[in-house]
């Protein structure tokens, strides 16, 4: 007979996506007794979707991850085809990085590292109830029979509770394809008080990389000088795989109509809401009726595999539809479909039941993460998985839990977006959402972030002295540059080229590379410094290696970013100070918002749902005007004053 410690365990995490092994590996790592329980083992880390880590805001969320210590960056890095920063023709604030990845090869390095946690265990079967005493929950019962106990469980389905997957008039339950939907956990946790609803997603078809003509598409190459996610990542691949683009047109769009009839969407099988920023292709050509094109990539899924994601192609219409009006598409006459594209509905829970935690309010320990909060995206899911697992360690020893600033990061944005503004159709980050997106830039996640991750022992030493020595360096480079001198005999002709006024006698190097016209990199080695400085730096002449000079590339940008946007910046942390006046005013947690006469019924009603824990979050919340955070002010002050940090 096995022993009862068998089934005892700290924390339980319930499901292997990017939620779920963000989540088991920070609870591990904090030397928790974990397990991770998950339909099928072979498929922990999957993309299910689009085999791609970042884009415009998501990239900044997955080197938040990788600098509090997750996986996703590490993972990114080791299995990344092609490497590009998006939006580089715009302000530093919204360069975004992007990574096509090796599906495979993600998916079994993330199943590596988490193999690689000693207190980390796994399990492969379906959670279809939960062990709840009183208002705590204490444990899992799985379909094979076997209940687990644990001080604090983390749901994270994704879209496998109840889901529907639809292709044309066709349904049938599934998680994802090929794989069954999860059952039960959606009684269980009605029976527990909690509320669901129901949204939509999709995925387009995958084709056979042979049957493409290349010479009917445009090449889309990474960047030559890639960057990785990870802060602790030394080199990428020398070679990169290009992805291509290709147009419908109108012919497409017409055979495209001919199966609207039987489609799930229109006809009204799908019930749940879809990504309003992701529609389908048919949503798009209903909605956008004026365009007569519509971009596609086709994006590789491995290094050695012929599939072709087709991105820009989510479908769920028939499959003899889908694959005509695909052979309408230049570059696709010839198509042969590997997958048709399908759309998937599932059960979520809509986030006003969770604390910033990501506890929720119903049930102490039991803590949500992922597309069961209403999120859509591997970055968005790995992000609160993160949390949640930070915050189910904090639970159980009994400390405050860690809540991001939206001014810290964007994982705060999205966790207080969620929280306070909640959402009914599957929530997506973009750069836009964030006020402060100046502060929370790609290239400073690990100097917003490591520190505290170091704190709660999630980050390790090595990744610390990493950040430590990242940051010196770029002490050294910015007292360099404010220290010497451009002589106006070296860098005038470098001036005039650049279309930009010549210097009479020597400036400040700072100086004039606050000119929109001159880059830091060409100022110094127009001036004859460059080598000087990084001599300074390193103690010798700069190298030939292409990794020395990405870094020193990376901190020369860090820099000129500083000091041209030195105005924006100073702003920003104004407008930071006096939000953060706002949230050191705690709120109690039994505050009473209903007898509060003199705000209007709709805070009231909106206050005493979500209950935040201090004015600046109550002053995000929808429907709660200043007016209403005034009286509360007033009121707040008759309480005992409990300051937060």
């Amino acid at each position: 007979m096995s022993s009862p410690k068998i089934h005892q365990f700290d924390v339980i995490v319930v499901g292997g996506g990017h939620a779920g092994t963000e989540a088991a590996a920070a609870a591990g790592r904090a030397g928790l007794r974990t397990l991770l329980i998950t339909m099928n083992l072979n498929a922990i880390g999957q993309m299910s979707c689009n085999p791609a880590i970042g884009g415009i805001g998501k990239g900044q969320i997955a080197r938040e991850i990788d600098a509090l210590g997750g996986l996703m960056g590490v993972a990114t890095d080791r299995a990344g085809i092609q490497f590009r920063m998006l939006n580089q023709s715009k302000g530093p604030a919204v360069w975004s990085p992007r990574a096509q990845c090796d599906r495979m090869l993600y998916a079994a390095t993330i199943r590596g590292m988490l193999e690689q946690i000693p207190s980390l265990f796994m399990r492969a079967d379906m959670v279809t109830d939960l062990v709840v005493d009183g208002d705590q929950v204490t444990g899992v019962v799985t379909q094979l029979g076997q209940t687990y106990t644990a001080r604090a469980v983390i749901l994270t389905s994704g879209t496998f509770m109840n889901g529907l997957i639809h292709i044309g008039s066709r349904n049938y339950g599934g998680g994802r394809m090929g794989e069954r939907a999860s059952t039960g956990l959606t009684g269980a946790l009605h029976n527990l008080g909690f509320e669901s609803g129901r949204l939509k997603t999709g995925t387009p078809p995958r084709i056979d990389g042979r049957s493409i003509d290349y010479t009917r598409v445009e090449e889309q190459p990474g960047d030559p000088e890639a960057s990785p996610f990870s802060y602790l990542t030394d080199t990428l691949p020398d070679e990169q795989l290009s992805c291509w683009i290709t147009y419908t047109n109108p012919e497409t769009h017409d055979i495209l109509r001919t199966g609207f009839d039987e489609s799930p969407m229109f006809a009204g099988r799908i019930k749940g809401r879809g990504p309003r920023y992701c529609p389908s292709i048919e949503d798009k050509i209903d909605r956008f009726a004026d365009k007569d094109r519509h971009q596609l990539f086709l994006e590789p899924e491995a290094w050695d595999t012929y599939e072709v994601y087709v991105n820009g192609f989510s479908t769920s219409l028939s499959e003899e539809v889908q694959t005509a009006a695909l052979r309408r598409v230049p570059g696709l006459e010839e198509a042969h479909i590997l997958r048709p594209g399908y759309a998937i509905e599932y059960d979520y829970f809509p986030p006003y039941q969770i604390r910033y935690s990501l506890e929720t309010k119903n049930v102490r320990g039991l803590f949500f993460a992922g597309q069961i909060n209403g999120t859509t995206g591997y970055e968005e899911a790995g992000a609160q998985g993160l949390i949640a697992g930070i915050n189910a360690m904090r639970y159980i020893r009994n400390e405050e839990p860690v809540v991001l600033k939206r001014s810290q990061a964007y994982i705060g944005v999205l966790i207080d977006d969620l929280v306070a503004k909640g959402t009914d159709e599957p929530y997506r980050m973009f750069t836009s959402r964030a006020e402060h997106r100046m502060l929370l830039r790609q290239d400073n996640a690990d100097f917003r972030l490591t520190e505290l991750g170091h704190q709660l022992g999630i980050v390790s030493d090595a990744r610390y002295r990493r950040m430590t020595d990242r940051r010196d360096a770029i002490d050294r480079v910015r007292t360099f540059v404010n220290g010497h001198n451009a002589p106006p005999g070296r860098v005038n002709d470098y001036l005039r080229a650049q279309g930009t006024a010549e210097i009479k006698r020597p400036e400040r190097l700072a100086k004039v590379a606050l000119r929109p016209e001159v880059t830091l990199a060409d100022l110094l080695d127009a001036s004859g410094h460059r080598d000087a400085l990084w001599a300074e730096q390193r103690g010798q002449p700069t190298s030939d290696d292409g990794t020395a000079a990405r870094e020193e590339n990376a901190l020369l940008q860090f820099v000129e970013t500083e000091l041209k946007y030195a105005g924006y910046l100073d702003r920003e942390m104004e407008l930071v100070e006096k939000m953060a006046q706002l949230e050191r005013w705690s709120v109690p947690s039994d505050f009473d918002y209903e007898s509060v006469n003199n705000i209007t019924m709709e805070a009231r009603e909106k206050l005493s749902r979500i209950r935040p824990d201090n004015l600046g979050q109550a002053s995000r919340i929808s429907g709660v005007s200043p007016s209403d955070i005034s009286v509360l002010m007033v009121l707040l002050k008759k309480y005992p004053r409990r300051v937060t940090a």
